[in-house]
């Protein structure tokens, strides 16, 4: 089929609403959330529906028509971004919150439904669903399940993989695969769904999920402590593991390059800048001792040297002031103009280490390379941002190479929760084998061999 006959099959299909010709598309299509901007696509789909979108696949399949697909564009490694003969999927109007099951804490809800919006049902309903990022607001729970979204609770909640109970996916050539079974226990052979979450969309389209919900907690309370040294911050987290068991939700970390900054934007300082690290811990539960909990817990640990200082909220609104300084990280980032940013897993032993190493690193490159570093220690996850110096845009992908080399070197992952896309697709050597690409690429011939799926992300 050629490309004219297949976009004039798609429109008659799709009508009105779920086509857009080329010369209609909207700026945000090919944008992302850092304003960078993709190749005009030849068209946007926006199907209504798993049939839409089994149809619609089935026709690009057909005339070998490449396709990317969009949730809500928060991606930082180009993966949504539209290039040269494309045609844009967007799941946009598939967002509907079909069923949610109290009995079994399970919902049912299609690719396009906002994560925000999610959790606020769920709210109301006095049950959460357990996933939460910065990008909440315009995130989407496909993208978040085509990712492996980690975010702020994934030391008591896991990753999204940890989430999902059921999937149905649309596959290259339109078959859809309906794993949308509402069971917990379903040993009946391997469980197709793990090949999808994570895998950017290279294998097929999510389009409906079932998800693992979790009881509102009565009460959710955070502090913020002082720590002289990383050994101290470990110590922190084995002692706010042992104190705290099931009701430690969160624990980050903010080095103090990170943390003076942000005190400076958010125009709090809880604990006054200057000492090496802070640490953000949040406990919740649905008893009403958490508060009380975690206070002592903190007590313990002035006593045994392990904090300098520590402040506990004491309402909602502290809360969320003390999340600030922690959510604020993309407004720290900008401070130091252009950034070259990373997300990246590490043994908790190797941290110190590595940003030993990073930061004679970054300032040998050039000395105006400036580093930040934070992240969501307790399950071993950093965020770093080099700066890039505007006289010098061709450092780029100096520090890009230099950083993930290191990240090599301790044998870490270059994405802990992003993705690899295509930023980070060259780089996968560091964290894979060859073996292990060899067999990704094996699966992406099985599902999709006329790779037309988000074709040049990953591999």
């Amino acid at each position: 089929m050629e490309t004219d006959l297949a976009l004039q099959a798609l429109r008659q299909d799709l009508g009105e609403r779920g086509f857009v010709a080329a010369a209609q598309v909207e700026e945000r299509y090919r944008m992302d959330a850092v304003g960078r901007r993709g190749e005009p696509p030849l068209a946007v789909l926006r199907p209504a529906s798993t049939q839409q979108v089994s149809r619609a696949l089935a026709i690009c399949h057909a005339a070998d028509i490449p396709v990317t697909t969009q949730g809500g564009r928060t991606g930082l490694v180009l993966g949504q971004l539209p290039r040269p003969g494309e045609i844009v999927l967007s799941m946009e109007r598939m967002n509907a919150i079909e069923a949610i099951d109290a009995d079994s804490a399970m919902a049912t809800v299609q690719a396009g439904v906002v994560l925000q919006a999610l959790q606020e049902k769920l709210d109301a309903l006095g049950l959460m669903f357990p996933l939460d990022l910065g990008a909440r607001g315009s995130c989407t729970v496909g993208g978040n399940i085509s990712t492996n979204a980690g975010g702020n609770r994934v030391i008591r909640y896991g990753m999204t993989r940890e989430l999902v109970v059921g999937l149905e996916v649309v596959l290259a050539d339109g078959t859809v695969l309906d794993g949308l079974k509402p069971h917990i226990k379903n040993n009946t052979g391997p469980d197709l769904k793990h090949l999808f979450i994570g895998s950017e969309g290279i294998l097929g389209v999510v389009t409906r999920a079932i998800l693992r919900l979790a009881p509102k907690p009565g009460e959710r309370t955070v502090a913020l402590c002082a720590a002289a040294g990383f050994s101290q911050v470990r110590a922190l987290l084995r002692h706010a593991r042992t104190r705290l068991g099931g009701e430690l939700t969160a624990f980050e970390v903010m080095w103090d390059a990170y943390y003076s900054r942000a005190a400076g934007i958010t125009g709090q300082s809880p604990i006054a800048p200057g000492h090496p690290f802070y640490v953000l811990i949040e406990a919740s539960s649905a008893d009403a001792g958490v508060a009380a909990n975690l206070e002592a817990t903190l007590h313990a640990a002035i006593e045994e040297g392990i904090v300098i200082d520590a402040v506990l909220a004491k309402s909602g609104a502290e809360n969320a002031k003390l999340w600030e300084l922690r959510d604020r990280s993309v407004e720290v980032s900008r401070l130091l103009g252009p950034v070259v940013a990373f997300d990246v897993s590490l043994r908790i032993a190797d941290m110190e280490a590595f940003v030993a190493r990073l930061l004679p690193l970054a300032h040998g490159i050039d000395v105006n390379c400036d580093v930040i570093v934070y992240g969501h220690l307790g399950d071993g996850n950093l965020h770093l941002s080099v700066r890039c110096p505007t006289e010098r845009p061709e450092l780029y992908d100096v520090i890009q190479r230099a950083v993930y080399e290191l990240v090599g070197e301790f044998a870490g992952s270059i994405s802990a929760e992003h993705g690899v896309g295509i930023s980070k697709r060259e780089f996968l050597p560091h964290s894979r084998t060859p073996q292990e690409i060899s067999w990704m690429r094996n699966l992406k011939n099985t599902f999709d061999p006329r790779n037309i799926l988000n074709p040049g992300r990953v591999i």
